[in-house]
């Protein structure tokens, strides 16, 4: 039988090991955009942006959440994908992957630039994000 005391700290522990996990990525210079990895069956990169400044393409019908600010590639997917969203992947204790620098996990890459990030698969699949514009490919 587990004491009370001893129960909760094995569950903060539990807790703080997967917070832990979930804090593989970056953020831009600028903190615009944050990226997260997630390493699943399929690796993915997801990455949000606090701000744009275009409009987003038209909010698909089956969307009832937040649009437009988040975007994901997965290892083998053969197409990025701008997705319908009730979270973020946004955290400021993520580390700040310069400008010129590449990013690489689960056969991702993510190249940081002032226009922007790009984030990539083996394939060419993946999307460009800025406050400006953005584009899944």
């Amino acid at each position: 039988m587990f004491r009370t005391g001893v129960w909760v700290a094995a569950l903060l522990a539990v807790s703080f090991a997967s917070a832990a996990k979930a804090q593989e990525g970056f953020r831009s210079p600028s903190g615009n955009i944050h990226c997260q990895f997630f390493d699943d069956d399929d690796p993915t990169v997801r990455c949000d942006l606090r701000q744009t400044s275009n409009r987003p393409p038209p909010r698909p019908r089956d969307c009832d959440l937040e649009w437009g600010q988040a975007f994901e590639v997965s290892s083998r997917a053969a197409r990025g994908s701008l997705l319908c969203h009730g979270d973020t992947v946004q955290d400021d204790r993520l580390s700040v992957l310069p400008y010129g620098h590449a990013w690489l996990r689960g056969g991702i890459t993510c190249l940081s630039a002032q226009t922007g990030v790009r984030c990539s698969n083996a394939r060419g699949a993946g999307f460009e994000i800025a406050r400006a514009k953005q584009r899944v490919f």
